[in-house]
C-alpha cells in the first residue's frame, strides 16, 4: 500500500505519475532548485484541519522511521511519505492539534535532526495523505514503519503517561556508569535539569530530568534499549512518577545543572521516596570484579576498563552511540582555530590529556591554526571533545570534531615538519596508564578553579600563587586542603586563565622530588 497525496501541491511539480511506491517526478534540476528557494523564504501557515506535515532537506539516507520518530512524541502517527528523490517527506498525524503542536514545538526550540542533517517542519496544503491498496508489496517499508509507530504509541499510552522524569535502570552492567556517562547520553537529546543516581537491588539506576515532556518522550524513544558498550550495559527508560527532582547535592552521584552552587555533601534521597543505598555507581556486575581494581590495561573512560580480550573497535561506549547530529568519533580529532603563534603539540598534549592519554599531536604544517590529537581510546576522545569544543585558547574560540583519519601520522624523513609532529606514546605523563587511579572518577570539564596535588611540605601558599601569575592570570582565591596539605585548590581570573594555568603548570617542578599535578576541579573555593 503506497501514500499518494490528494490536494493542493506543497513544493510538488506538476506531472508526477505513480510508480507504485511514490509518486516519482519529472522535473528539471533547476525546478527543485526554485523550490527550494521558496520554501524557505515562504512561511508555512497553519490549517486547522489539515493532519499533514512537510518535512523539507531529509538525507539521502534517511527511512519512513526517521521521519515518523519526529511525530511519535505528538500523537499517532497514521500515515507517511518519503521522496528520497526530492530530500523531501510528508506525516500524517491522527488529530491536526497534533500537527500544530508539532510545529510550534520545532519552531520555538530548533529543527530537528535527521542522520545529522537539520530537516524542516512546517504545515502542509495537503488534508490528508491518500492511500493506493493497489501497491501494498511495493511499500511494505512504509507499513513496517507505521506498525512501529502503532507499538510505540500504545506502549506510551499502556505504560503511564509521560512527564519530564525517566528512570533509567542498567540492566547486563558489566563496566561500570557513572552519572557523567549518562549525561554524556542523555545531553545529546535535549537540555538535562538534573540526574540522581543509586543503587536499587544491585541494579545501578538514574533518575534524568529535562525541561518538557516532548524532549523526554524523545529520549525514551531515542534511547531505550540502547547498549552503553557491546551487548551490555542496557539502557531500559520509563517514565518515572515523580514530576520533580530534588536534588541536595553536586558530586559524583547526583546533580542538579540549573544550580551549579550546591554543596557536594553525602547525597540522600529520602526526599525522593526511593528505597535503596546510595552505593558507589562504580560497583561492578554481580560476580565480577571492579574494573577499577582489576589488573587490566589501560583505562580509557570514567572508570571503564577494558579487558585484555576487547579491543577499542569493540567497544561500543558513548563515542559509538549513534544520535542524529553527532557523528562516530573514532581515536583522532581535529582542533580547528588554534592560536598559531601560541598552541604548541605538548601544550595540547597537556590539555587533552586531562580527557585521556594522548598518543600524538600534529600540527598542520600549511595550516597552522589546525591540529590532529590522536587519543589512546574512543571513549577518551569523546570526552575530550564533549568538553573541550568551544572553549577560548590564547584568545580564539577552539574547534573540536571527529577527524576521517584512523591514526596520526608521523613524518617520513626527509618529510618537512619542523616538530609540528609529536610522539607522546611513551610519556610519564600519561594520566590514565594506572589501574585503579583516582584520575578516573576525577574529570570534569574547564572551570576557573584548578585542582592541585603533589604539593611538598615546605612549598607556602605564596610561593604557589606567585607560581601561577607568572602563567600571565590572576590569582583570586587559594585554598589548602585540611586534611591533605598536599593538595590545594587555586581559583584563576577566568576559565581560560585556568586552562592556560593548567597547560603551564602541569608537571612544574616544585622540588627536586615533587612535580605539581594539576586538573580542573568540580567546585569553586
Amino acid at each position: 500500500m503506497s501514500a499518494v497525496v490528494r490536494g493542493a501541491d506543497d513544493v510538488l511539480p506538476k506531472g508526477a505519475v505513480s510508480n507504485g511506491t511514490v509518486r516519482s517526478v519529472q522535473v528539471h534540476p533547476t525546478d527543485n532548485n526554485n523550490d527550494a528557494k521558496k520554501a524557505k523564504v515562504e512561511k508555512s501557515q497553519p490549517d486547522s484541519s489539515s493532519r499533514v506535515l512537510h518535512v523539507r532537506n531529509i538525507p539521502n539516507e534517511a527511512t519512513e522511521m526517521d521521519v515518523i520518530h519526529l511525530g511519535i512524541p505528538f500523537g499517532r502517527v497514521t500515515n507517511v511519505l518519503l521522496l528520497k528523490g526530492k530530500n523531501q517527506a510528508f506525516l500524517e498525524m491522527m488529530e491536526p492539534t497534533a500537527v500544530t503542536t508539532m510545529v510550534n514545538y520545532y519552531n520555538s526550540s530548533g529543527a530537528p535532526l535527521i542522520r545529522g542533517r537539520t530537516v524542516y517542519v512546517q504545515f502542509s496544503n495537503h488534508k490528508e495523505l491518500k492511500t493506493d491498496s493497489t501497491h501494498s508489496n511495493a511499500h511494505a517499508s512504509t507499513q513496517a514503519a507505521l506498525q512501529v509507530a502503532q507499538t510505540l504509541a500504545y506502549q506510551a499510552e499502556t505504560q503511564g503517561g509521560p512527564n519530564t522524569v525517566l528512570r533509567v535502570v542498567v540492566d547486563n552492567q558489566i563496566y561500570p556508569v557513572t552519572l557523567d556517562i549518562l549525561y554524556q547520553i542523555f545531553s545529546r537529546v535535549g537540555k538535562v535539569l538534573k540526574i540522581v543516581t543509586f543503587t536499587k537491588n544491585n541494579t545501578f539506576q538514574a533518575l534524568i530530568q529535562y525541561p518538557d515532556i516532548i524532549t523526554t518522550q524523545a529520549a525514551k524513544l531515542t534511547l531505550n534499549g540502547q547498549n552503553i558498550y557491546n551487548a551490555c550495559c542496557t539502557l531500559r527508560i520509563e517514565y518515572s512518577k515523580l514530576t520533580n527532582l530534588n536534588v541536595k547535592y553536586n558530586n559524583e552521584k547526583s546533580r542538579d545543572f540549573t544550580n551549579p552552587t550546591l554543596m557536594t555533601g553525602d547525597p540522600t534521597l529520602d526526599a525522593l521516596g526511593i528505597a535503596g543505598s546510595m552505593t558507589s555507581p562504580f560497583n561492578p556486575a554481580s560476580g565480577l570484579a571492579s574494573p577499577l581494581t582489576a589488573t587490566y590495561g589501560a583505562i580509557p573512560f570514567g572508570g571503564f576498563a577494558l579487558p585484555p580480550t576487547v579491543t577499542s573497535p569493540s567497544v561500543l561506549g558513548l563515542s559509538r552511540i549513534r544520535l542524529p547530529g553527532h557523528p562516530v568519533v573514532g581515536c583522532v580529532l581535529l582542533s580547528s582555530n588554534l592560536n598559531e603563534q601560541m598552541v604548541t603539540p605538548e601544550a595540547l598534549f597537556i590539555l587533552f590529556g586531562v580527557y585521556g592519554d594522548v598518543v600524538r599531536v600534529k600540527i598542520l604544517f600549511n595550516k597552522k591554526d589546525n591540529a590532529l590529537i590522536q587519543m589512546a581510546e574512543p571513549q577518551q576522545a569523546q570526552l575530550a571533545m564533549t568538553h573541550l569544543d568551544k572553549i577560548s585558547l590564547y584568545g580564539k574560540q577552539m574547534r573540536i570534531t571527529p577527524s576521517k583519519h584512523q591514526i596520526v601520522q608521523m613524518p617520513k624523513e626527509g618529510q618537512p615538519d619542523a616538530g609540528l609532529t609529536k610522539d607522546f606514546a611513551t610519556s610519564p605523563l600519561h594520566r590514565f596508564k594506572k589501574p585503579g587511579s583516582k584520575n578516573y572518577q576525577n574529570i570534569y570539564p574547564p572551570t576557573s578553579t584548578l585542582h592541585l596535588s603533589n604539593i611538598p611540605p615546605d612549598i607556602s601558599e605564596d610561593e604557589i600563587k606567585d607560581a601561577f601569575t607568572q602563567t600571565g592570570g590572576v590569582v583570586t582565591a587559594f585554598k589548602f586542603f585540611p586534611k591533605d596539605p598536599k593538595m590545594a585548590l587555586i581559583q584563576m581570573g577566568s576559565v581560560e586563565e585556568a586552562v592556560i594555568a593548567l597547560i603551564k603548570m602541569h608537571n612544574y617542578q616544585l622540588s627536586d622530588s615533587n612535580h605539581l599535578r594539576v586538573s580542573f576541579s568540580k567546585t569553586a573555593i
